[in-house]
């Protein structure tokens, strides 16, 4: 099931859009957009880039630092013991 992208008014009169998951869950929020038009078109420009985009992280490694996130349950990643096979890799 897909997910709705729901425009609003933030606290500074501005126009957004979250994407929101069937669930209720937030997955995303848009910067500021003068009018529902503008807003619509930038909708637009996210369905067509969303599905082939790729995954680019700059983040800056932290040494010793670990931090979890919460996630949401659906996309919890779920690791079970793996047994190495007779070359030695997992």
């Amino acid at each position: 099931m897909a997910g709705t992208f729901e425009l609003f008014v933030d606290d500074d009169a501005q126009i957004r859009f979250r994407l929101v998951m069937p669930d209720g869950h937030v997955l995303a929020v848009s910067g500021q957009f003068t009018d529902k038009q503008a807003a619509a078109a930038a909708i637009e420009e996210v369905r067509e880039c969303a599905g082939t985009g790729l995954i680019k992280d700059v983040v800056a490694p932290r040494s010793g630092v670990v931090r979890t996130s919460p996630q949401h349950p659906r996309y919890a990643v779920h690791r079970a013991p793996r047994r190495l096979n007779n070359l030695g890799a997992a």
